[in-house]
């Protein structure tokens, strides 16, 4: 894997970026203004991050994982990571047949529905989940392979399937690594 040297991103024009950010150089990038990206961040090859876009530390998204955040955005929090071939939508096309759907048609034929996603801290998506616009994942949130993400899920608790439901609480141990892991970093 090849990624891009501190040279190359201040090149990409990204909003902001941190120490130690790994990104493929086989991602793709647009609107790369309104992306920002905090310390120790990796970002794996055929992944596509487009629109308002805010990654903070210690975070992973695998290969093939896509970012669709338009204006409503998308926020990533510490210590989470993102699966290969998820998907995450910020804004959507309505596909009721009340309008035309596409890029490639005048936003006046168009109902476009938009709404920030929000995943917290230490959360993990599994492979292949696809999260839809204004789908909050708060603090702590697991979610199973190939789930489907539509509102807002509570924290601290491990979510399956389509939709995803919550099916246990999730152990909260890693946040003591965390602060082993601060307390070495001082």
């Amino acid at each position: 894997m090849s990624f891009y040297n501190e040279e190359e991103l201040k090149d990409i024009g990204l909003k902001s970026f941190g120490k130690n950010v790994l990104i493929s150089r086989k991602t793709s990038i647009y609107g790369a203004e309104n992306i920002s990206i905090g310390d120790n961040v990796r970002i794996d090859d055929f992944c596509i991050l487009s629109g308002v876009i805010k990654i903070k530390n210690y975070v992973h998204i695998s290969a093939g994982v896509y970012l669709y955040a338009g204006d409503a955005g998308i926020e990533i929090n510490e210590f989470s990571g993102i699966s290969s071939k998820t998907v995450i939508y910020a804004i959507s096309d309505d596909f009721s047949g009340s309008s035309l759907i596409g890029p490639m048609i005048d936003k006046k034929y168009r109902n476009v529905f938009s709404k920030k996603v929000y995943i917290g801290k230490h959360v993990q998506i599994g492979t292949s989940c696809v999260i839809l616009p204004g789908a909050t994942l708060n603090e702590g949130i697991s979610v199973g392979a190939m789930s489907l993400v539509n509102s807002n899920l509570e924290d601290w608790s491990l979510y399956i399937g389509i939709p995803a439901k919550k099916i246990k609480e999730r152990k909260k141990e890693l946040l003591r690594y965390e602060q082993k892991m601060k307390e070495n970093v001082l």
